[in-house]
């Protein structure tokens, strides 16, 4: 069995150490990036798994890295959960499910949930 490969983007260290330290117990293999530029080198030379996407980025914002993502016939189906403190109002929630993620986790996020869901995900893949 191939072992998984998961990019975490985030531009907070800590976020990144932590999701880290949990999936790599998990056996999982992971890539990180503090934006959307060192996410896009990673995925040219491999394309991931699974991305778990900050959508509060500087530069590059969650949204803008993931209407990239879809356009691009490589990693347009790409599984993408999407981890952040931002509002879930009505326009957020339609831009998240048109960009077609698989998951919307609100930080702090609960550890429990986050592995359930890449384990199922990543079931699939």
């Amino acid at each position: 069995m191939k072992q998984s490969r998961i990019l975490v983007i985030d531009d907070s260290t800590t976020n990144i150490v932590l999701l880290e330290a949990i999936l790599a117990e998990k056996g999982y293999t992971i890539e990180t990036a503090l934006n959307a530029k060192e996410a896009f080198l990673r995925i040219e030379k491999q394309v991931p798994d699974l991305i778990l996407l900050d959508l509060l980025m500087p530069k590059v914002s969650g949204f803008d890295f993931l209407e990239q993502l879809r356009k691009d016939e490589k990693t347009k189906k790409t599984p993408v959960i999407v981890i952040s403190a931002i509002t879930t109002d009505d326009e957020n929630t339609r831009k998240i499910n048109d960009l077609e993620t698989v998951d919307f986790l609100r930080k702090p996020i609960d550890i429990q949930y986050l592995v359930t869901r890449v384990e199922e995900i990543l079931a699939h893949e």
